[in-house]
C-alpha cells in the first residue's frame, strides 16, 4: 500500500528482455540504499518487487510481467526515463495523501499541458474504467502521484500541479499525447462492486422480503 507521496525520481538505466517480460535497472541516489530484497517500491505508481538492490552504485533491479507491460506505460521505459519512486507504507506512517494500491486501473492520455503563473494544470483523457469511479474533487492517482480532481469534463480530468510537486516528481517530462498510468480511488472500486448487483437487475428486481412496506 502507498500514499501517493512521490519520494524521489529514478532513472532508468537498462532494461532487458526476458521469457516473461522485462527486466530493468534504475538509478536512484540517496533511495537505493533504504531498500531491502524483496521489498515493494511504485514506479510511476505500478508496484514492484525489487531485487538485486546495488547500494554502492545507487541503484536496483525489477522484472515487469507482459501483461503488466501491456497495462501500463512500462513498456515505454527506456534508459534515461525518469521515474516516480515510492516505498511501501508501514504501519505508523504518516498518511499525507490518499489509499494507493499500486495496482492500475488503466492509462490515460495527456491532452493539455497548461501553465498559470506557478500552478501546472495536466488535462488528461480517462478510460471508461476509472472515468466512472472518478469524482469531482476526489482523489486520483497519476504516474504514482495523490492528486486531487479539480475539474472533471465527460471524460476528461484537469488536476493542478503545485511548484513542490512540479519539482519533485517527472510531471515537467508531460507533453500532450503521452501516455500516464491511472489508479482510481480505491473507495470508488469498493462501492462500484456493491452496486453491480443493482445495475443488473434494476431497482424493480429487489427481492420482495427486501423492501419496506409504508
Amino acid at each position: 500500500m502507498f500514499t501517493g507521496l512521490v519520494e524521489t525520481v529514478g532513472t532508468v538505466q537498462l532494461r532487458e528482455e526476458f521469457d516473461r517480460g522485462m527486466r530493468f535497472r534504475l538509478v536512484a541516489p540517496d533511495f537505493s540504499e533504504k531498500l531491502s530484497e524483496g521489498e515493494s517500491v511504485a514506479l510511476d505508481g505500478v508496484c514492484h518487487t525489487v531485487f538485486d538492490v546495488d547500494v554502492a552504485n545507487q541503484s536496483f533491479r525489477f522484472e515487469s510481467i507482459r501483461t503488466t507491460l501491456s497495462r501500463t506505460t512500462l513498456g515505454e521505459f527506456e534508459p534515461g526515463r525518469a521515474v516516480n519512486l515510492e516505498r511501501a507504507i508501514r504501519a505508523g506512517d504518516p498518511m499525507g495523501g490518499h489509499l494507493v494500491q499500486g495496482h492500475v486501473d488503466g492509462t490515460g492520455e495527456m491532452i493539455e499541458v497548461e501553465t498559470a503563473g506557478e500552478t501546472v494544470f495536466l488535462r488528461v483523457r480517462l478510460p471508461e474504467a476509472v472515468r466512472r469511479l472518478t469524482v469531482l474533487y476526489g482523489s486520483i492517482a497519476i504516474d504514482g502521484i495523490s492528486l486531487t480532481v479539480n475539474q472533471l469534463l465527460e471524460d476528461v480530468a484537469e488536476v493542478a500541479i503545485i511548484p513542490y510537486t512540479f519539482q519533485h516528481t517527472n510531471v515537467s517530462r508531460l507533453r500532450p499525447g503521452d501516455l500516464v498510468n491511472l489508479e482510481a480511488d480505491m473507495i470508488g472500486k469498493y462501492v462500484d462492486r456493491l452496486l453491480e448487483p443493482y445495475r443488473s437487475t434494476g431497482a424493480s428486481d429487489v427481492r420482495a422480503e427486501d423492501r419496506t412496506e409504508p
